[in-house]
């Protein structure tokens, strides 16, 4: 995979626009989104084709996903709203519902994402929504570490 140019990102999110994200590092190929949401900037994760966590299952599926974040602690909760003296993390689905993307909450919406191996960004909650990642299928969170 090569890093998305400005164009191509537009392309896969119609979303984004110059008052919803803003850049916070360069395209590094080192690290996923799902990494990046779990708070590992060293290695790629996902199941099957890099780290995974011991145990939870291999498919590619929703419950999955969460197993793997409740390995780090998370608890599905219901919404996105900022609270205090937790972390949320979004995991999202496409149409057919096979994971696609996480982020990670900074603050009252605000969240963080890599795009792929790619750039990091920080964002409002539904900016990356589209055809790429298609839209948020659950909430989690954990209390602050």
């Amino acid at each position: 995979m090569t890093c998305v140019k400005s164009p191509s990102a537009k392309q896969h999110f119609p979303l984004l626009d110059g008052s919803n994200h803003h850049k916070t590092s360069p395209c590094d190929r080192g690290y996923n989104c799902i990494a990046w949401a779990a708070g590992d900037s060293s290695q790629l994760w996902w199941p099957a084709e890099a780290y995974w966590p011991p145990g939870v299952s291999i498919a590619l599926r929703l419950e999955s996903f969460i197993d793997a974040f409740r390995t780090l602690n998370y608890e599905v909760c219901d919404n996105p709203k900022f609270e205090d003296g937790f972390e949320k993390i979004a995991i999202y689905t496409d149409a057919t519902g096979e994971p696609t993307h996480a982020a990670r909450q900074l603050s009252d919406n605000v969240w963080t994402s890599k795009l792929g191996k790619n750039i990091d960004i920080e964002h409002s909650i539904d900016a990356v929504d589209g055809p790429l990642y298609g839209t948020i299928a659950v909430f989690m969170r954990r209390p602050v570490q």
